[in-house]
């Protein structure tokens, strides 16, 4: 579907009272539109971690304006059926299609210039450039303690 208003309606056909009984979830599910503007924008919420993100933001059900309790995972389900052809992808169902690059597996530093030895952080930072350490400054320091 085009448009969150369209859900709205559609849960309204679907569950009986008014589509603005239902808006505020599907404007959720398609606010990655924002930045976005493409249909890969469902990546972040299209799937069922999103759904339960949904039942989280909103409650496990709303009430409409018919005196009905609908569980939101239910009108989750719908939203994301809408747009992915009838099913509800996982968020591994995204990600696998992800096409690595350089820049999103490797993390950077950026190197104080200090004396060696004056500086723990220093101390620390030297350690991880040079893959001595993978531990946090925290552990790395209660390490450091209990080795001296």
């Amino acid at each position: 579907m085009a448009h969150p208003l369209h859900h709205a309606e559609s849960s309204a056909r679907k569950f009986g009272g008014k589509p603005s009984d239902y808006q505020a979830i599907h404007d959720w599910f398609d606010s990655s539109k924002a930045h976005m503007a493409f249909f890969t924008h469902r990546a972040l919420r299209h799937h069922t971690q999103g759904i339960f993100e949904a039942e989280q933001m909103f409650g496990l059900a709303i009430t409409n304006s018919a005196g009905r309790v609908i569980p939101v995972r239910w009108i989750g389900e719908q939203h994301v059926k809408e747009d992915c052809q009838g099913r509800v992808p996982s968020m591994a169902d995204w990600f696998r299609r992800i096409q690595p690059e350089g820049w999103m597996a490797n993390g950077h530093i950026d190197l104080v210039q200090t004396e060696l030895g004056s500086d723990p952080s220093a101390d620390w930072i030297a350690d991880v450039t040079t893959g001595k350490t993978i531990l946090g400054f925290k552990d790395w320091m209660d390490a450091r303690t209990v080795q001296c």
